[in-house]
Protein backbone atom coordinates (compact mmCIF):
# COMPACT_ATOMS: atom_id res chain seq x y z
CA UNK A 1 0.00 0.00 0.00
CA UNK A 2 1.36 3.42 -0.98
CA UNK A 3 2.24 5.78 1.86
CA UNK A 4 -0.49 8.31 1.09
CA UNK A 5 -3.09 5.54 0.84
CA UNK A 6 -2.01 4.15 4.21
CA UNK A 7 -2.25 7.57 5.86
CA UNK A 8 -5.70 8.15 4.38
CA UNK A 9 -6.93 4.72 5.45
CA UNK A 10 -5.76 5.24 9.02
CA UNK A 11 -7.57 8.61 9.12
CA UNK A 12 -10.80 6.85 8.13
CA UNK A 13 -10.25 4.17 10.79
CA UNK A 14 -9.62 6.84 13.44
CA UNK A 15 -12.97 8.46 12.65
CA UNK A 16 -14.97 5.24 12.46
CA UNK A 17 -13.18 3.24 15.18
CA UNK A 18 -12.08 5.58 17.99
CA UNK A 19 -11.15 2.58 20.16
CA UNK A 20 -8.34 1.57 17.79
CA UNK A 21 -5.28 2.89 19.69
CA UNK A 22 -3.03 2.64 16.65
CA UNK A 23 -5.29 4.96 14.65
CA UNK A 24 -5.88 7.22 17.65
CA UNK A 25 -2.16 7.89 18.11
CA UNK A 26 -0.94 7.68 14.52
CA UNK A 27 1.08 10.77 13.61
CA UNK A 28 1.35 11.21 9.85
CA UNK A 29 4.12 13.81 10.17
CA UNK A 30 6.22 11.43 12.28
CA UNK A 31 5.57 8.57 9.84
CA UNK A 32 6.67 10.71 6.89
CA UNK A 33 9.80 11.81 8.76
CA UNK A 34 11.12 8.23 8.83
CA UNK A 35 13.40 6.87 6.17
CA UNK A 36 11.97 4.28 3.79
CA UNK A 37 13.26 1.26 5.71
CA UNK A 38 11.97 2.50 9.07
CA UNK A 39 8.66 3.47 7.49
CA UNK A 40 8.25 -0.06 6.15
CA UNK A 41 9.10 -1.52 9.56
CA UNK A 42 6.51 0.64 11.31
CA UNK A 43 3.93 -0.23 8.64
CA UNK A 44 4.46 -3.91 9.48
CA UNK A 45 4.04 -3.19 13.20
CA UNK A 46 0.68 -1.49 12.67
CA UNK A 47 -0.57 -3.75 9.86
CA UNK A 48 -2.97 -5.65 12.11
CA UNK A 49 -4.71 -2.45 13.17
CA UNK A 50 -4.92 -1.25 9.58
CA UNK A 51 -6.37 -4.50 8.25
CA UNK A 52 -8.64 -4.95 11.27
CA UNK A 53 -10.17 -1.57 12.11
CA UNK A 54 -11.98 -3.02 15.13
CA UNK A 55 -8.64 -3.77 16.82
CA UNK A 56 -8.16 -2.41 20.31
CA UNK A 57 -4.39 -1.97 20.28
CA UNK A 58 -3.77 -2.35 16.55
CA UNK A 59 -0.04 -3.02 16.74
CA UNK A 60 2.37 -5.90 17.32
CA UNK A 61 6.13 -5.43 17.73
CA UNK A 62 8.26 -7.35 15.25
CA UNK A 63 11.63 -7.14 17.01
CA UNK A 64 12.72 -6.58 20.64
CA UNK A 65 14.13 -3.14 19.77
CA UNK A 66 10.93 -1.80 18.21
CA UNK A 67 9.68 -0.28 21.44
CA UNK A 68 12.77 1.89 21.66
CA UNK A 69 13.12 2.67 17.94
CA UNK A 70 9.49 3.66 17.46
CA UNK A 71 8.80 5.05 20.94
CA UNK A 72 7.46 8.29 19.45
CA UNK A 73 4.37 6.41 18.31
CA UNK A 74 4.28 3.33 20.49
CA UNK A 75 4.82 4.99 23.88
CA UNK A 76 1.58 7.04 23.75
CA UNK A 77 -0.31 3.88 22.72
CA UNK A 78 1.25 1.91 25.57
CA UNK A 79 0.40 4.61 28.11
CA UNK A 80 -3.15 4.87 26.83
CA UNK A 81 -3.63 1.11 27.04
CA UNK A 82 -2.13 0.78 30.52
CA UNK A 83 -3.57 4.00 31.95
CA UNK A 84 -0.21 5.73 32.51
CA UNK A 85 -0.24 9.49 32.03
CA UNK A 86 2.20 11.21 29.70
CA UNK A 87 5.27 12.45 31.55
CA UNK A 88 4.84 9.87 34.30
CA UNK A 89 7.87 7.66 34.74
CA UNK A 90 7.36 3.99 34.00
CA UNK A 91 9.22 1.69 36.34
CA UNK A 92 8.71 -2.04 36.02
CA UNK A 93 9.67 -3.87 39.18
CA UNK A 94 9.40 -7.60 39.80
CA UNK A 95 8.28 -9.02 43.12
CA UNK A 96 6.64 -12.37 43.74
CA UNK A 97 6.73 -12.05 47.54
CA UNK A 98 3.27 -11.60 49.03
CA UNK A 99 4.66 -11.23 52.52
CA UNK A 100 2.94 -14.35 53.72
CA UNK A 101 -0.48 -13.01 52.78
CA UNK A 102 -2.94 -15.86 52.33
CA UNK A 103 -4.87 -15.51 49.08
CA UNK A 104 -7.23 -18.45 49.42
CA UNK A 105 -10.65 -17.99 47.84
CA UNK A 106 -12.13 -20.54 50.24
CA UNK A 107 -11.68 -17.90 52.95
CA UNK A 108 -14.18 -15.76 51.05
CA UNK A 109 -16.72 -18.54 50.57
CA UNK A 110 -16.48 -22.32 50.71
CA UNK A 111 -18.20 -22.42 47.31
CA UNK A 112 -15.02 -20.91 45.81
CA UNK A 113 -12.81 -23.75 47.00
CA UNK A 114 -12.93 -25.42 43.58
CA UNK A 115 -12.58 -22.93 40.74
CA UNK A 116 -10.48 -23.03 37.59
CA UNK A 117 -7.40 -20.81 37.99
CA UNK A 118 -4.59 -20.00 35.59
CA UNK A 119 -1.63 -17.63 35.61
CA UNK A 120 0.82 -17.22 32.77
CA UNK A 121 3.73 -15.07 31.70
CA UNK A 122 4.92 -14.22 28.20
CA UNK A 123 8.63 -14.34 27.38
CA UNK A 124 10.69 -13.84 24.23
CA UNK A 125 14.30 -14.83 23.67
CA UNK A 126 16.49 -11.84 22.80
CA UNK A 127 18.42 -13.62 20.03
CA UNK A 128 15.40 -14.15 17.73
CA UNK A 129 12.96 -11.76 16.06
CA UNK A 130 9.53 -11.66 17.66
CA UNK A 131 6.99 -14.12 16.12
CA UNK A 132 5.56 -11.60 13.66
CA UNK A 133 8.91 -11.28 11.88
CA UNK A 134 10.15 -14.88 12.11
CA UNK A 135 10.75 -17.01 9.04
CA UNK A 136 9.74 -20.67 8.97
CA UNK A 137 13.38 -21.61 9.50
CA UNK A 138 13.64 -19.34 12.54
CA UNK A 139 10.43 -20.72 14.03
CA UNK A 140 11.71 -24.28 13.75
CA UNK A 141 15.17 -23.27 15.00
CA UNK A 142 13.67 -21.66 18.09
CA UNK A 143 11.53 -24.74 18.72
CA UNK A 144 14.71 -26.83 18.73
CA UNK A 145 16.25 -24.46 21.30
CA UNK A 146 13.15 -24.79 23.46
CA UNK A 147 12.99 -28.58 23.04
CA UNK A 148 16.55 -28.94 24.33
CA UNK A 149 15.61 -26.91 27.41
CA UNK A 150 12.50 -29.04 27.91
CA UNK A 151 14.58 -32.22 27.76
CA UNK A 152 16.53 -30.92 30.76
CA UNK A 153 13.38 -29.69 32.47
CA UNK A 154 11.88 -33.18 32.14
CA UNK A 155 14.72 -34.53 34.27
CA UNK A 156 13.60 -32.37 37.21
CA UNK A 157 11.14 -34.38 39.35
CA UNK A 158 9.21 -31.21 40.17
CA UNK A 159 8.50 -30.40 36.52
CA UNK A 160 9.02 -33.69 34.67
CA UNK A 161 6.86 -34.07 31.62
CA UNK A 162 7.02 -34.15 27.84
CA UNK A 163 7.14 -31.85 24.84
CA UNK A 164 4.34 -32.18 22.28
CA UNK A 165 5.10 -30.65 18.88
CA UNK A 166 2.71 -29.95 16.00
CA UNK A 167 5.56 -29.22 13.59
CA UNK A 168 5.37 -31.66 10.67
CA UNK A 169 8.25 -34.12 10.86
CA UNK A 170 9.33 -33.13 14.38
CA UNK A 171 10.66 -36.00 16.51
CA UNK A 172 8.12 -34.87 19.13
CA UNK A 173 5.20 -34.55 16.69
CA UNK A 174 1.74 -35.57 17.87
CA UNK A 175 -1.11 -36.58 15.59
CA UNK A 176 -4.19 -34.48 14.82
CA UNK A 177 -6.33 -36.40 17.29
CA UNK A 178 -3.99 -35.74 20.20
CA UNK A 179 -3.73 -32.09 19.22
CA UNK A 180 -7.52 -31.69 19.21
CA UNK A 181 -7.78 -33.48 22.54
CA UNK A 182 -5.33 -31.04 24.09
CA UNK A 183 -7.18 -28.07 22.59
CA UNK A 184 -10.50 -29.31 23.95
CA UNK A 185 -8.85 -29.73 27.36
CA UNK A 186 -7.88 -26.02 27.21
CA UNK A 187 -4.20 -26.92 27.31
CA UNK A 188 -2.97 -26.39 23.74
CA UNK A 189 -3.63 -23.20 21.79
CA UNK A 190 -6.02 -23.23 18.86
CA UNK A 191 -5.17 -23.03 15.15
CA UNK A 192 -3.73 -19.53 14.82
CA UNK A 193 -4.12 -19.43 11.05
CA UNK A 194 -7.84 -18.73 11.58
CA UNK A 195 -7.16 -15.48 13.50
CA UNK A 196 -7.33 -12.38 11.25
CA UNK A 197 -5.46 -10.20 13.76
CA UNK A 198 -2.51 -12.59 14.06
CA UNK A 199 -2.56 -13.22 10.32
CA UNK A 200 -2.20 -9.53 9.55
CA UNK A 201 0.66 -9.27 12.04
CA UNK A 202 2.50 -12.26 10.57
CA UNK A 203 2.40 -14.00 13.94
CA UNK A 204 0.41 -16.98 12.65
CA UNK A 205 2.66 -17.42 9.59
CA UNK A 206 3.97 -20.85 8.59
CA UNK A 207 1.37 -22.60 10.76
CA UNK A 208 1.91 -25.11 12.35
CA UNK A 209 5.72 -25.07 12.01
CA UNK A 210 7.62 -24.21 15.17
CA UNK A 211 4.65 -24.73 17.47
CA UNK A 212 4.09 -27.03 20.39
CA UNK A 213 3.59 -27.36 24.12
CA UNK A 214 5.48 -28.72 27.10
CA UNK A 215 3.26 -30.32 29.73
CA UNK A 216 4.29 -31.50 33.18
CA UNK A 217 3.28 -34.93 34.42
CA UNK A 218 0.71 -33.36 36.74
CA UNK A 219 -0.50 -31.21 33.84
CA UNK A 220 -0.32 -28.16 36.08
CA UNK A 221 2.62 -26.47 34.32
CA UNK A 222 2.38 -25.77 30.59
CA UNK A 223 4.70 -23.95 28.20
CA UNK A 224 3.38 -22.88 24.80
CA UNK A 225 5.96 -22.52 22.03
CA UNK A 226 5.42 -20.27 19.03
CA UNK A 227 2.10 -18.70 19.86
CA UNK A 228 1.82 -14.89 20.14
CA UNK A 229 5.18 -14.85 21.93
CA UNK A 230 8.09 -17.28 21.80
CA UNK A 231 6.95 -18.76 25.10
CA UNK A 232 3.82 -18.63 27.22
CA UNK A 233 4.64 -20.24 30.57
CA UNK A 234 1.63 -21.02 32.73
CA UNK A 235 0.47 -22.76 35.85
CA UNK A 236 -3.09 -23.99 36.07
CA UNK A 237 -5.13 -25.84 38.64
CA UNK A 238 -8.55 -26.30 40.16
CA UNK A 239 -8.74 -25.07 43.71
CA UNK A 240 -8.94 -21.80 45.52
CA UNK A 241 -5.45 -20.96 46.78
CA UNK A 242 -3.90 -18.36 44.49
CA UNK A 243 -0.70 -18.33 46.55
CA UNK A 244 0.03 -21.96 45.65
CA UNK A 245 -0.73 -21.30 41.98
CA UNK A 246 1.63 -18.31 41.79
CA UNK A 247 4.41 -20.17 43.56
CA UNK A 248 4.12 -23.01 41.07
CA UNK A 249 4.57 -20.57 38.20
CA UNK A 250 7.38 -18.68 39.90
CA UNK A 251 9.45 -21.81 40.51
CA UNK A 252 8.77 -23.19 37.04
CA UNK A 253 9.71 -19.90 35.38
CA UNK A 254 12.90 -19.62 37.43
CA UNK A 255 13.96 -23.16 36.51
CA UNK A 256 13.21 -22.70 32.81
CA UNK A 257 14.94 -19.30 32.67
CA UNK A 258 18.20 -20.98 33.64
CA UNK A 259 17.85 -23.43 30.73
CA UNK A 260 17.25 -20.90 27.94
CA UNK A 261 19.10 -17.99 26.30
CA UNK A 262 18.44 -14.57 27.91
CA UNK A 263 14.97 -13.14 27.55
CA UNK A 264 14.32 -9.80 25.83
CA UNK A 265 13.73 -6.97 28.29
CA UNK A 266 13.43 -3.20 28.14
CA UNK A 267 14.70 -0.81 30.81
CA UNK A 268 11.42 1.08 30.42
CA UNK A 269 8.82 -1.57 29.70
CA UNK A 270 10.14 -4.66 31.47
CA UNK A 271 9.53 -7.94 29.64
CA UNK A 272 9.29 -7.41 25.89
CA UNK A 273 6.20 -8.96 24.28
CA UNK A 274 4.65 -8.96 20.82
CA UNK A 275 1.52 -7.13 21.94
CA UNK A 276 2.07 -3.91 23.92
CA UNK A 277 -0.78 -4.89 26.24
CA UNK A 278 1.42 -7.61 27.76
CA UNK A 279 4.52 -5.51 28.47
CA UNK A 280 5.84 -5.19 32.02
CA UNK A 281 5.21 -8.20 34.20
CA UNK A 282 4.06 -9.94 31.03
CA UNK A 283 1.51 -11.68 33.21
CA UNK A 284 -2.13 -12.60 32.93
CA UNK A 285 -3.75 -14.18 35.99
CA UNK A 286 -7.35 -15.33 35.79
CA UNK A 287 -10.02 -17.43 37.40
CA UNK A 288 -13.49 -18.60 36.44
CA UNK A 289 -16.43 -17.60 38.59
CA UNK A 290 -20.16 -18.21 38.24
CA UNK A 291 -21.86 -14.84 38.53
CA UNK A 292 -25.42 -15.34 37.24
CA UNK A 293 -26.81 -12.40 39.19
CA UNK A 294 -24.33 -9.95 37.69
CA UNK A 295 -24.73 -11.32 34.15
CA UNK A 296 -28.51 -11.81 33.94
CA UNK A 297 -27.76 -15.54 34.09
CA UNK A 298 -25.08 -15.21 31.47
CA UNK A 299 -27.00 -13.22 28.88
CA UNK A 300 -25.55 -9.76 29.46
CA UNK A 301 -22.02 -8.90 30.60
CA UNK A 302 -22.53 -5.10 30.55
CA UNK A 303 -23.08 -4.59 34.29
CA UNK A 304 -20.33 -7.02 35.27
CA UNK A 305 -17.79 -5.46 32.93
CA UNK A 306 -18.44 -2.01 34.39
CA UNK A 307 -18.11 -3.29 37.96
CA UNK A 308 -14.94 -5.19 37.08
CA UNK A 309 -13.40 -2.20 35.33
CA UNK A 310 -13.87 -0.11 38.48
CA UNK A 311 -11.88 -2.80 40.32
CA UNK A 312 -9.05 -2.89 37.78
CA UNK A 313 -10.28 -6.17 36.32
CA UNK A 314 -11.20 -7.35 32.83
CA UNK A 315 -14.00 -9.79 32.05
CA UNK A 316 -14.11 -12.36 29.27
CA UNK A 317 -16.66 -15.00 28.45
CA UNK A 318 -16.07 -18.58 29.48
CA UNK A 319 -14.73 -19.42 26.02
CA UNK A 320 -12.13 -16.63 26.01
CA UNK A 321 -12.02 -13.23 24.36
CA UNK A 322 -15.11 -12.23 22.35
CA UNK A 323 -17.17 -15.10 23.85
CA UNK A 324 -20.24 -14.97 26.10
CA UNK A 325 -20.70 -16.22 29.63
CA UNK A 326 -20.92 -19.96 30.14
CA UNK A 327 -23.47 -22.08 31.96
CA UNK A 328 -24.66 -20.48 35.16
CA UNK A 329 -23.05 -17.13 34.29
CA UNK A 330 -19.51 -18.51 34.32
CA UNK A 331 -16.97 -15.84 33.31
CA UNK A 332 -13.23 -15.30 33.26
CA UNK A 333 -11.90 -12.40 35.35
CA UNK A 334 -8.34 -11.08 35.40
CA UNK A 335 -6.46 -7.93 36.46
CA UNK A 336 -6.07 -5.48 33.60
CA UNK A 337 -2.76 -3.94 34.67
CA UNK A 338 0.48 -5.59 33.60
CA UNK A 339 2.89 -2.68 33.21
CA UNK A 340 4.22 -0.91 36.30
CA UNK A 341 2.77 -3.47 38.71
CA UNK A 342 4.53 -6.43 40.31
CA UNK A 343 3.53 -10.06 40.19
CA UNK A 344 2.49 -9.95 43.85
CA UNK A 345 0.30 -6.91 43.21
CA UNK A 346 -1.43 -8.71 40.34
CA UNK A 347 -2.25 -11.64 42.62
CA UNK A 348 -3.62 -9.37 45.33
CA UNK A 349 -5.75 -7.46 42.83
CA UNK A 350 -7.24 -10.67 41.49
CA UNK A 351 -7.99 -11.96 44.98
CA UNK A 352 -9.48 -8.73 46.29
CA UNK A 353 -11.41 -8.12 43.07
CA UNK A 354 -12.88 -11.61 43.17
CA UNK A 355 -13.95 -11.05 46.77
CA UNK A 356 -15.72 -7.80 45.87
CA UNK A 357 -17.50 -9.26 42.84
CA UNK A 358 -18.59 -12.28 44.86
CA UNK A 359 -20.10 -9.98 47.52
CA UNK A 360 -21.93 -8.06 44.78
CA UNK A 361 -23.21 -11.34 43.37
CA UNK A 362 -24.70 -12.35 46.72
CA UNK A 363 -26.60 -9.06 46.81
CA UNK A 364 -27.81 -9.44 43.22
CA UNK A 365 -28.62 -13.12 43.62
CA UNK A 366 -29.28 -13.90 47.31
CA UNK A 367 -30.65 -17.39 46.63
CA UNK A 368 -28.14 -19.01 44.23
CA UNK A 369 -28.72 -22.56 42.99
Amino acid sequence: MATHQLIEKIAVIKEANPGNLMARHFDAAYFLSLDEHARQSLAEIIASGVENPDSQMGAYAMNPGDYDQFATMLDPMIRDSHGIAAGTAISQQHDWDTGGTRCDLAAIDERLRDVSMRVRVARNVATFPLPGAMSKEQRVAFERVAARAFAKLAEDPAFGGTYLSITPGSPNEIDAGEYERRVEAHQMFKDMSADPYLNAAGISGDWPHGRGMYVSLKEDLLVWVGEEDHLRIMAMQRGGNLSILFERLRSGLETLTNLLPPFATSPTYGNVTSCPTNLGAGMRASLHMKLPGLTSNGTDLTRLKKAAQDLGLAVRGAGGEHSGAGTGGRVDISPSARLGVTEAQIMRRLYEGAATLWAMEQTANPTPP
